[in-house]
C-alpha cells in the first residue's frame, strides 16, 4: 500500500524533524521520502486539519477480556478501540479465564490477532493461576512472545517468591512487573485512607499500603540484581522511592494511569463505581507529585490501564462493584490537558524501551509506526465516544485536548469518521 500524508506535523523528539512540517512518502509499510512537499499519483492521500504525527504510542496495561470475559471485551473490538485512540501497540494482561500461564495460552492470543492494524504484545502470569503461589511457565512463555510477567493488579505477597522470579528471569533477560500494594494493610479497602473516604464512610486502602510494598521490592532487587517494573504507582511518597532507586543504578521503571493524573479522590462524593479503582484515586498532593514525576523522567510512562467491566459488576453498591476502568479512548486527550506535547509524547512512548519494543524515529527508511492527531481540539469526553464494548470510563464528562485521527502501522492505515 502507497501512502502520502500531507503536511504533517512531525512530533519525534528524539528525531531530526521535531516539530517540522513535512509530507511523508510510505510505500510497503516503510518510510520511503520526507519533504517539504511530495505528489505520487498512485499514492492514497491523507490530509486532515492540522495534522500531526508521532512514533506510534505504546499502552502497556490493557484488558480486553478474551478469553472468558469476552461480554467485557472481546480482543477484536479491543484492538479496534485502541487503532481508534491512537496506539500502534498495546500489552495485553493475563486476568483471563483460564489466566494466561504457559506457552499454549499465549499461542492462542497470537493466533487470534494474525494481521492485526496494533501489534499486540501478550503478558504472561507470573504465577500459576496468578495465585502468588508458583511461578508460571516464564521461559516458554518469553520464547513464545510474552513480554513481561504479571499477575494484573495481583500482589506478590511472598518475598521469597518474588526474589526467585527477578533472579530466574535474568537467564533471558525478563521484566518482572510487581503490584504495589501490601494487602495486609490495605485489608477489606475500597478507597483512599484519606479525609474523603473516611467522610463517606468507605473503607480505605493507607498510600502505606502501597508504599511498603514498593520499599520491599526494590530491598529485593538490590539484593537479587534484575529488571523490575511497578506499574499504576499512586502516592507521592513512591515516586520518591522510586527516584532514589534509580539513583542507586537499579534497574526499575514504572507507569502512572491517566485515571490518576487526572482524578483525586474528591470526585468519590457522587459514590460513582467508575471512580473505584485499584489504586484507588489519591489526594492532589499525590496527583501533582505524579504529574512531576512523569515530567522530570521519574516516572517512565503512561498507560490507560483499560480495565473494562460488564454493567452487572459495576452498577452495584460501591463495596461490592469490581476495580477498574477503561481508559484508551481517553488517555491522549486527558494527558494532552495536563501537559504539554512533549512530555504528552514521552508518556505515551516511553515505555516501549521498558518492555524491550522497537522505538522506531520518523525518518526515511524507518517502518512507518505512526499516531495521528491534532493537538488543538477541545472537548468533553462522553459516552458517545467510548469504542470499547463496556462503558465503565471514570474520565465521562472531563475535558480533552487534541482528536485523535489514527494510526498509520503494519502497512495499514486505521482512520476515525
Amino acid at each position: 500500500m502507497k501512502i502520502l500524508l500531507k503536511s504533517a506535523t512531525i512530533v519525534d523528539p528524539n528525531g531530526k524533524y521535531h516539530l517540522k512540517k513535512r509530507d511523508l512518502l510510505i510505500d510497503g509499510g516503510v518510510i520511503q521520502k520526507i519533504a517539504a512537499s511530495i505528489t505520487d499519483a498512485k499514492a492514497k492521500v491523507i490530509s486532515l486539519k492540522n495534522l500531526h504525527l508521532s512514533p506510534g504510542w505504546f499502552d502497556s496495561s490493557t484488558s480486553f477480556g478474551e478469553p472468558g470475559f469476552e461480554e467485557r471485551e472481546t480482543l477484536e473490538n479491543g484492538i479496534k478501540t485502541a487503532a481508534a485512540s491512537g496506539f500502534t501497540a498495546v500489552a495485553v494482561n493475563a486476568n483471563t479465564n483460564p489466566v494466561t500461564d504457559s506457552k499454549s495460552d499465549i499461542k492462542y492470543l497470537k493466533a487470534k490477532i494474525h494481521q492485526s492494524p496494533v501489534d499486540v504484545y501478550p503478558l504472561g502470569a507470573l504465577t500459576v493461576k496468578g495465585e502468588g503461589i508458583d511461578l508460571a511457565e516464564l521461559y516458554d512463555m518469553h520464547n513464545e512472545g510474552a513480554i513481561s510477567f504479571y499477575d494484573y493488579q495481583h500482589p506478590i505477597a511472598n518475598a521469597n517468591l518474588m526474589k526467585l522470579a527477578l533472579q530466574y528471569v535474568q537467564n533471558f533477560n525478563g521484566l518482572v512487573q510487581s503490584f504495589p500494594l501490601e494487602v495486609s494493610v490495605a485489608k477489606n479497602g475500597v478507597v483512599n485512607e484519606e479525609v474523603n473516604g473516611t467522610r463517606l464512610g468507605l473503607k480505605g486502602i493507607p498510600a502505606l499500603s502501597e508504599e511498603l510494598q514498593i520499599t520491599r521490592d526494590l530491598y529485593l532487587l538490590e539484593y537479587s540484581g534484575g529488571k523490575l517494573h511497578i506499574p499504576t504507582i499512586s502516592t507521592a511518597k513512591s515516586v520518591q522511592l522510586i527516584k532514589e532507586a534509580k539513583k542507586k543504578g537499579l534497574q526499575v521503571t514504572c507507569s502512572v494511569s491517566i485515571n490518576h493524573l487526572y482524578l483525586t479522590d474528591e470526585v468519590l462524593e457522587s459514590f460513582d463505581t467508575n471512580y473505584k479503582l485499584i489504586p484507588p484515586l489519591r489526594t492532589d498532593k499525590d496527583r501533582k507529585a505524579l504529574l512531576k514525576g512523569l515530567k522530570e523522567g521519574v516516572i517512565d510512562g503512561v498507560t490507560s490501564d483499560h480495565n473494562p467491566i460488564d454493567v452487572e459488576h459495576k452498577r452495584t453498591e460501591f463495596d461490592h462493584a469490581l476495580f477498574g476502568s477503561i481508559g484508551l479512548e481517553s488517555c491522549f486527550g486527558a494527558l494532552l490537558q495536563l501537559t504539554d506535547l512533549e512530555t504528552t509524547i514521552k508518556g505515551l512512548t516511553g515505555l516501549k524501551t521498558t518492555f524491550g519494543l522497537p522505538h522506531v524515529s520518523i525518518e526515511e527508511g524507518a517502518v512507518a509506526n505512526l499516531s495521528l492527531f491534532n493537538p488543538d481540539d477541545t472537548w468533553l469526553f462522553e459516552e458517545r465516544h467510548i469504542h470499547s464494548s463496556s462503558k465503565n470510563a471514570a474520565l465521562l464528562g472531563q475535558k480533552m485536548k487534541g482528536t485523535v485521527y489514527g494510526i498509520v502501522n503494519n502497512d495499514q492505515v486505521v482512520l476515525n469518521g
